[in-house]
């Protein structure tokens, strides 16, 4: 008798770089802890970052932006990540390189509008009625056509609807009794209409007509529970952008163009400031009425030293603007010329806009925070390791630097399976590291071989 282990079918996540951190690791004092929530160090940029995340959920940050600026590999994406996964869902997280916003056909401007849009929340609250339950009669009243002949028009739908609680007989609009056809409804199906848009929508058949055929391609649903008339809040929740593109581009219609439209895909194009000026008035009015609430989210700019002047005096104007996120900025430059001048700057960011950053400093790791770092990581790629090889790749970390330690973790594990060991072990680390070169010393070897390369 042969048994064989399956695979399990439960999905295997993707690990991506920063799949460990799974917050800020904050006590509720706001001090850090030193080794938490997959972050290692770093104490005082977590610390910036966690009063960062309580200013926001006051909503006392709209407008202002903040600045992550350190050494490459120093853990400023991962702490922008950590900001938004302390936020939570509710919040709009929207994450941009600086060089997205070069395209052929939007202008820069453009691009960074709309992204600062996708990170502005509206949490729309809606009361509905709604009358739902089985159907248990349907009976259109005809009355003598007005137009004369021998035509019968509806004058109106009699309908009785059935819930646990208690049965009702509505009169219905002849309009809905449309609705009721489309829908193809027949006495014994589930039904909800909404009172104020008088929508219909056939939620299934009740189940109490689940013995009646063997076969049958229908979804059997269970008696709504409660009374037939309810209110029900529901809450949505949009960004701007989705608005603006909802605005931009009506669907729908039956016309020759809308059709076209909808047959041919139209390029990317550009929403007019004013449709938006006309979405903020509408978004305006919600507000002042209770309607609706802003959420300002977190609009985060990776390299932002990418971007030109042209962007930076946009973005001076975009901070100012009464709907405006929280904008983070991080970038890895020292001192370097603005991109489209020549004037040298602090993080290649006119002095302008930096007086208007907050700016959190983050540090380069030390040889401790390294070895940690690499067994977290080692633990997320389910890899075991012992204490030596943890040592070794922390002096390689030191001498190259953290994330090409991070990445001879990955081909290490596969030498030791091709070598029938389960762990790592410091030989297949030194086996790995002889086979790929890091960047130190690959310009070192170029500087040594000038010769022979062209240049």
């Amino acid at each position: 008798m042969k048994i064989e282990e399956v695979q399990s079918t439960t999905k295997k996540q993707r690990i991506a770089t920063h799949t460990h951190i799974k917050g800020l690791g904050l006590e509720a004092t706001g001090k850090a802890i030193p080794l938490a929530a997959g972050f290692v160090g770093q104490v005082a940029a977590r610390e910036a970052g966690g009063l960062v995340v309580d200013m926001i959920r006051q909503k006392k940050m709209a407008g202002r932006a903040l600045l992550l600026a350190g050494p490459p590999g120093t853990g400023k994406t991962a702490l922008a990540l950590g900001i938004s996964q302390e936020l939570g869902t509710k919040v709009p997280f929207c994450p941009m390189v600086g060089s997205e916003v070069y395209s052929s056909e939007v202008k820069k401007t453009e691009v960074l509008m709309e992204n600062f849009r996708r990170a502005i929340g509206l949490r729309i609250k809606e009361n509905k009625e709604v009358y739902e339950g089985e159907v248990t009669e349907l009976s259109p009243e005809e009355t003598e056509s007005v137009t004369g002949g021998y035509g019968k028009a509806i004058s109106h739908v009699i309908i009785g609807l059935k819930t646990v609680k208690g049965t009702k007989q509505l009169k219905l609009d002849p309009t809905i009794y449309d609705a009721l056809i489309k829908e193809k409804v027949a006495v014994g199906d589930v039904i909800y209409i909404e009172a104020n848009s008088g929508a219909v929508k056939r939620v299934g058949r009740s189940d109490a007509f689940a013995t009646e055929f063997d076969l049958e391609a229908e979804e059997y649903v269970p008696l709504p529970k409660g009374e037939v008339h309810k209110k029900k809040e529901i809450v949505q929740d949009v960004t701007l952008h989705d608005l603006d593109a909802a605005n931009a581009r009506p669907q729908g219609g039956q016309d020759i163009l809308s059709l076209m439209g909808q047959m041919m895909k139209p390029r990317k194009t550009e929403i007019t400031d004013k449709l938006r000026q006309e979405i903020n008035k509408v978004v305006n009015r919600y507000i002042d009425e209770g309607v609706a609430e802003l959420v300002p989210g977190v609009l985060f700019i990776d390299e932002v030293h990418m971007l030109d002047m042209e962007c930076f005096s946009y973005l001076n104007r975009a901070l100012e603007s009464s709907l405006s996120p929280i904008v983070i900025f991080a970038t890895n430059r020292g001192i370097c010329t603005v991109r489209g001048t020549d004037m040298s700057s602090p993080h290649g960011i006119p002095v302008d806009l930096l007086d208007r950053l907050v700016i959190i400093r983050t540090e380069t790791y030390g040889p401790a925070e390294m070895i940690q770092i690499l067994a977290i990581r080692a633990q997320v790629e389910e890899i075991s390791i012992d204490e030596e090889s943890l040592a070794y790749l922390g002096e390689i970390g030191q001498q190259a630097s953290l994330r090409h330690a991070i990445q001879l973790l990955s081909p290490g594990s596969v030498v030791a399976k091709m070598n029938g060991r389960e762990g790592l072990c410091k030989a297949d680390l030194e086996e790995v590291n002889s086979l790929y070169l890091n960047a130190k010393s690959s310009a070192k070897l170029l500087q040594e071989q000038q010769d022979r390369y062209i240049s």
